[in-house]
């Protein structure tokens, strides 16, 4: 690593041990992006799968309703991404060394997967392809149980 990034995150480590209002503004921005991202594509996720069973008014206005929660998601993830970086960085030897760490970003990687995927879903199915609609609901429940599986990750992770 090059010197100035090892001291660069050997002050930032210093100063997050020192400041507990700056632990819980970093904490919080982690927990707050992770509650409002992840608490809108479960509900988007529900609400898909409640619609699929539905007729095709129905589903349309789900598609719709669809695309004002990836902005949300995305915007909370950014909030994630930065906050846990900070946090990485916090005790970055601790953390690389953590399989559970390891466990987390391999589930985080398949989470924006899957967001590819649902992305791609939610194409076909506003072309009106009914197989969209069916690769839409798989992507739906593999995103429940992604967001889930991420928040229990890092509740382990913080357990190390």
């Amino acid at each position: 690593m090059p010197a100035f990034l090892s001291q660069l995150i050997a002050n930032w480590a210093a100063v997050f041990g020192n400041y507990s209002a700056l632990r819980t503004a970093v904490d919080f921005a982690h927990v707050g992006g992770l509650l409002a991202g992840g608490g809108c594509a479960v509900a988007a996720d529900r609400a898909t799968l409640i619609a699929a069973r539905q007729e095709a008014q129905v589903r349309t206005q789900q598609l719709r309703a669809l695309h004002g929660v990836h902005r949300v998601v995305l915007v909370a993830l950014v909030f994630v991404v930065l906050s846990g970086v900070l946090l990485l960085a916090s005790d970055l030897q601790t953390y690389i060394a953590s399989d559970i760490f390891w466990l987390k970003m391999g589930l985080v990687a398949l989470l924006l997967m899957n967001g590819g995927l649902l992305l791609r879903f939610e194409r076909g199915a506003e072309q009106g392809l009914e197989r969209a609609w069916r690769g839409l609901c798989y992507a739906s429940i593999a995103s429940l149980a992604l967001w889930f599986l991420t928040t229990l990750a890092g509740v382990a992770l913080t357990n190390i």
